[in-house]
């Protein structure tokens, strides 16, 4: 498997095999890959003819005070855990590459970005909605594969795809979890064994809720409520608890088909996030 680290290289490198009639998907990661990011290699891989996993910190869509310094960068033990998982190529641009100079182009979404993870981090999706146009635009791929963990990101990027008419599909690929049901992410590295257990109150309020819902709580106003106190009951400060509609992301009053419950905690300094996507014929496989 090879890993290339400028743009022009793998230009030529997916260039070639399109002119071999092969289909391209593109796993978009930050590193520190785990068993959820090896679900999506492993979805391209099955889908496309040739897999290229983009490995980039990409430092526009950290904040002020966010993690950017200290987010762990694994190339080779990323590298080998993508081979094993069928991954033909490994794009790992420094961000000179990316950013040669200073950015004055952005991909901005509106209203999508206003809550959520938006409300709380100014100025984060426009690095994320920026950097995945520049992805897209350098693999080429036909295919993105992307996980539902971030929710909001999701949408949004969809959105992108879909009003700048780019050609290319998005593939969205289930929560891979714990067996406790902590949702996997490479941030769940920076916590401490006592951090990790208080970090599964995510996974119990989405739980409740899920219960709630079953057992016919249709308010959201009350499901918000009973999450929140759930998750107070943990050493964890809550960023945002809420439901929406999975596509438009605006806030629902009374639950439908098609919600999105999710949540953001800080557990200490690290910042996690989880959701659950509602279908009302099938409560019981939703988490």
């Amino acid at each position: 498997m090879e890993i290339i680290h400028t743009i022009e290289a793998i230009r030529q490198s997916v260039r070639q095999r399109c002119t071999e009639g092969k289909t391209i998907g593109l796993v978009p990661t930050m590193g520190a890959l785990h068993a959820g990011h090896g679900s999506l290699i492993e979805a391209a891989a099955g889908e496309c003819d040739f897999v290229v996993v983009s490995i980039f910190v990409n430092p526009t869509q950290f904040g002020l005070g966010e993690d950017l310094d200290k987010y762990p960068r694994t190339l080779e033990t990323d590298a080998e855990f993508c081979e094993k998982l069928g991954a033909d190529l490994i794009f790992a641009p420094s961000a000179d590459e990316m950013y040669p100079s200073e950015q004055l182009t952005w991909v901005e979404v509106e209203k999508l970005t206003d809550g959520l993870c938006g409300a709380n981090r100014p100025g984060h999706f426009k690095g994320v909605t920026t950097v995945c146009s520049k992805l897209f635009n350098i693999v080429g791929a036909d295919v993105a594969f992307f996980g539902q963990k971030d929710a909001q990101q999701t949408a949004v990027i969809r959105r992108m795809v879909c009003d700048l008419n780019l050609p290319l599909e998005i593939r969205v690929c289930p929560i891979i979890r714990e067996p406790d049901g902590l949702a996997m992410s490479s941030r769940n590295r920076y916590l401490s064994a006592e951090e990790r257990k208080h970090a599964l109150c995510l996974h119990r309020a989405l739980t409740v809720c899920r219960e709630q819902i079953a057992a016919g709580q249709r308010d959201t106003n009350s499901l918000i409520g009973t999450m929140e106190a759930v998750i107070e009951q943990d050493q964890a400060q809550i960023d945002y608890v809420g439901i929406v509609d999975a596509e438009t992301l605006e806030p629902f009053e009374i639950v439908t088909d098609g919600a999105l419950v999710a949540l953001a905690i800080h557990v200490g300094p690290t910042r996690l996030i989880d959701n659950i996507l509602i279908d009302l014929n099938n409560l019981p496989n939703i988490v």
